[in-house]
């Protein structure tokens, strides 16, 4: 199976550059519709699909983002490798405004999302022990690089709820916690890709420091405006550097993401729901022999 790449772009990234053979597409999903129509198109040869996480000209706020939507979207068009590219808050001295982290942990902070596939009449547990796709993290990494954007590997996302940023001694607590980014869309994201069998990987686009840093109250809104867009802009190079490798790998047919459900299934198959086994055909027919 040929690898497809998916991006979801989150607040300044509303668009792909250099993409031929483009058409946003409406995609309906068991789950409800997501945030935006998919943007289909090749980049050198490489197929791509896009998703603005929060819709273009950002109309959806973080809780109400249809997560679930989001990935059975992304899965039902064909995407095999999904990039989730993020702005965050720095709660690291080192990990200044206008660099990217490439994340491998996350601490799950959100209370008003529903994060899970699968439910009564259908219970799974997939592990989430190492949330990102290591394979794919090293192709980022390699193409920050290649790209010239200061990018450091590694680092624990703390995901809030929001839409309200953290209080200073949120902040602290955090940062007690040994986190090193903070913000608000990645989770249920992930542990839904994982679900989803799609490989994952996030790039955090640092935008400020987080209100723990002394000179906080010195950054404007302009300023961090003006980082945004100049992520946004690194952001869409690194795609256009990632796509050839990650799109190549001869080795993500055998990535462990892609086989995520082979044990995870719990319930027996003859206590399970009919109904919610036809809903899950799109993110889980491999297993359920429904696909």
């Amino acid at each position: 199976m040929a690898n497809v790449i998916g991006i979801l772009g989150g607040s300044g990234v509303y668009d792909i550059d250099g993409l031929s053979n483009t058409s946003w597409e409406r995609i309906d999903t068991p789950f409800g519709a997501p945030s935006d129509e998919l943007l289909f198109g090749d980049l050198d040869g490489q197929r791509m699909v896009f998703l603005p996480r929060h819709g273009r000209g950002h109309r959806v706020p973080p809780s109400e983002i249809n997560f679930k939507a989001n990935i059975a979207a992304l899965k039902q068009a064909g995407v095999t490798d999904l990039i989730s590219v993020s702005a965050v808050g720095s709660l690291r001295e080192h990990l200044r405004p206008g660099m990217f982290v490439i994340v491998d942990q996350f601490v799950d902070r959100t209370f008003a999302r529903s994060k899970s596939f699968f439910g009564t009449g259908l219970v799974a547990h997939v592990s989430m022990a190492h949330p990102v796709c290591n394979r794919l993290g090293d192709h980022l990494e390699e193409a920050a690089r290649a790209a010239g954007i200061e990018v450091a590997r590694g680092g624990t996302y703390l995901v809030m709820e929001g839409p309200q940023f953290s209080t200073l001694a949120e902040s602290e607590l955090y940062r007690n916690w040994n986190c090193d980014v903070i913000g608000m869309t990645n989770m249920p994201e992930a542990k839904l890709a994982r679900e989803a069998e799609m490989c994952y990987a996030t790039v955090a686009m640092v935008t400020d420091y987080d209100c723990w840093h002394p000179q906080h109250d010195d950054v404007t809104v302009e300023a961090i405006v003006g980082v945004l867009l100049a992520n946004a802009d690194k952001a869409r190079s690194l795609v256009r550097h990632v796509a050839p490798t990650a799109g190549g790998d001869p080795a993500a047919g055998g990535c462990a993401c892609r086989s995520a459900l082979e044990h995870a299934l719990i319930t027996a198959p003859a206590a399970r729901d009919p109904e919610l086994v036809e809903r899950l055909s799109g993110i889980a027919g491999r297993v359920l022999g429904n696909g």
